[in-house]
Formats: C-alpha cells, structure tokens, sequence
C-alpha cells in the first residue's frame, strides 16, 4: 500500500507501530499497562503488530484497586493467558496494609491510590518504560502529555518542563531513577479507538456493549448498583439498557444508557456524543476538574 492510499486509522496504526518499537528499542525493562479496558486492549493489539511474529519482549502489568469490574478482570487475564503474556498484577489493597495508601473512608474510590500501587511495582521491578493507553482528546491533563512522557526519580510528572517531540523525534534518555511513560495512541480519539476496533475485530469485556444493569441516578450520572455502590437514603434504583464508555474503579466509574449492542452501533453512538468518556461517566473526574493533573504530578497513569 502507498503512502497516498494510507487510510486516517492506517496512519495512526503506523504511527503507534512506530512508538511502541521505538520504546523498545530505547528502554531495556519495559512493561505495557494493561487493565482490560478498551484503550489498553487496542495498545496491547498494536504491540503485537508490532513485534509479529515474535512474542511481546516485556511483560504486562496491571495496578488492580480491588474495586475492579469482575467481568474486566476476568477478561484481562483471559486475554493474557489466550496470547501467553506474562502478567504481573500489582495490588492497591496491599499497599493500604503495608500503610503507603490511606483512604479517607473504606469506600472511598481507589482511583488516586492506584499511584503509589504503581510506583511501588516501579521500583520492585526496575522498569525504565511504561507503555499506556491514555489519549489526548480524553480531558484537559492528558492534552497536555507528551508522546514520550517523562517521570523523575519521584515518579512525578512536570508539564513545564515537558522535551520538545519535533518530527516525532522521541528523546528518551533518563537517569538514574527515572522511567518514561509511552502513549502510543495520544493522537487517537474514542471515535479512532472504537473504529479501530471494529477493522480489527479487537475483542473486549462484555460491559462496554448494552445489558440490563440496576443504577441509581446521581449527580447527573447512572451509579451501577453493586455491594460497594449500594443506594443511598432517597435513591430508587432502576433497571436499564446501559453500556460503559470506559471502566475503571467502581466507586467512580458510571455508565451511560444505551441500546448499542454491537460495535458498529458503538461507533454510530460515539459520533454524536458531547462530553468525553471521562466527563461523562467519570464521578471523580467531574467533582473536581484538577483532579486528573494533580495525579499525574504525583505519578499517575
């Protein structure tokens, strides 16, 4: 194929191909982050694309809350078992007991907490490289991540301080101490990630397409309803056709109502819809709108 007949989602699959082999080829002790979610899913595509026929050369590594979706992490460790990945799953629970996380209250959402969980694997492991599936068009932080995202020895992220990428020159020297964070799909939108899903026949955790779930409406957002999610006083729960946009900890991550069951209905719905994944499904996000850059300055994904 020519340069000139390159489809949009065949230059933004070269394009990621490209990152993710020059992180290989910069870094010695990678890992790729792989939660199960959509974005993650389509990065760990891409990277096998892009060390076909041979196997991964690093491993994945996923920072569970403990406050996951069932149905994600039984897909998760599906996916890794039906490839032969070696998976490493790091735990937020582990961190609360050895005392490097404290929460404000026992249902509290783990979201920020999956930071410290992250470093810590860091630093048992020695990785130099994480490879990620965060996006730009996601909300305002994430617009402002390099492809190439530098953490300093404290894992801390700096956005005035951020290496110039001209011509996709990726600089990814670090000292002693230091990794890199790797997004190959920055340039991606929701609408990229789920047509690129639909060319691939990516497969993915049976909550992003429509079912019956019981929610309770909450600030403005549907709350599935789940032992760690009850009710509250004055809420009535209701029984809906609902998908989620984007997974994440329970305690924070909400569906929105729809009857899309297949991927080109997902497609179709992801055209007309106003408000990113995160805004419209994301609690934590919502309530505070810095929430997001303060966690990665302090080492979040």
């Amino acid at each position: 194929m020519t340069a000139s007949r390159l489809s949009h989602l065949d230059w933004l699959e070269s394009e990621a191909i490209h990152i993710i082999r020059e992180a290989a080829g910069e870094r010695t002790n990678l890992a790729l982050l792989f939660s199960g979610g959509k974005d993650s899913a389509t990065v760990l595509h891409l990277a096998r694309k892009a060390f076909w026929p041979e196997k991964l050369p690093f491993p994945l590594l996923h920072v569970d809350t403990g406050h996951n979706f069932p149905e994600v992490l039984e897909f998760r460790d599906a996916e890794a078992r039906r490839h032969g990945e070696k998976l490493i799953v790091r735990q937020v629970e582990d961190s609360i007991v050895r005392g490097t996380v404290k929460l404000p209250r026992p249902d509290a959402s783990r979201n920020a907490a999956q930071s410290v969980t992250l470093l810590e694997a860091i630093e048992e492991f020695s990785f130099d490289a994480l490879i990620g599936g965060a996006r730009r068009d996601e909300e305002k932080a994430r617009a402002k991540e390099r492809i190439f995202s530098h953490r300093d020895e404290f894992g801390a992220w700096n956005p005035k301080s951020q290496r110039p990428e001209l011509w996709s020159l990726y600089n990814a020297r670090i000292n002693a101490g230091e990794h890199m964070r790797v997004f190959p799909i920055s340039n991606w939108t929701e609408r990229d990630v789920w047509a690129y899903i639909a060319r691939e026949g990516i497969a993915l955790p049976t909550i992003y397409f429509a079912h019956k779930r019981d929610v309770v409406r909450r600030e403005g957002l549907l709350m599935p309803v789940t032992a760690l999610t009850p009710p509250r006083t004055g809420e009535t729960a209701e029984r809906l056709s609902v998908r989620f946009r984007t997974v994440g900890d329970i305690t924070g991550t909400c569906p929105v109502e729809s009857e899309a069951d297949t991927v080109e209905e997902i497609v179709a719905e992801t055209e007309i819809a106003e408000l990113s994944e995160r805004g419209a499904t994301r609690m934590d996000d919502r309530v505070n709108e810095a929430a997001m850059e303060r966690r990665k300055r302090e080492g979040y994904f």
